[in-house]
């Protein structure tokens, strides 16, 4: 069946970097957009980036422009998700997730905070 795992999160002061990474099995990742989701306490899923299945396409929200990037490996059926310049609004689960098979991963806690 699809699953996904992500790994990587953890606690880091503002300004730190963190990578996520989530490994995907059970499905042609290679032919597949797959998304980054967060959601903080009290508030709403929402998407911080996704990245077509070639890795040519990719989109992220107004608030991590410019510090987030994602990024793929098919041989490796891997998505990342590289978090520089960090924030505390930035604190929240991370979600690993395939529209397609509409998946979520089991979620990754990042924490920002001095």
């Amino acid at each position: 069946q699809v699953q996904l795992v992500e790994s990587g999160g953890g606690l880091v002061q503002p300004g730190g970097s963190l990578r996520l990474s989530c490994l995907a099995s059970g499905f042609t990742f290679s032919s597949y957009t797959m998304s980054w989701y967060r959601q903080a306490p009290g508030k709403e899923r929402e998407l911080v980036a996704f990245i077509g299945a070639a890795g040519g396409i990719s989109h992220y929200a107004n608030s991590v422009k410019g510090r987030f990037t994602i990024s793929r490996d098919n041989a490796k059926n891997t998505v990342s998700l590289q978090m520089n310049s960090l924030k505390p609004e930035d604190t929240a689960v991370y979600y690993c997730y395939t529209v397609f098979f509409r998946t979520w991963g089991q979620g990754i806690q990042v924490t920002v905070s001095s």
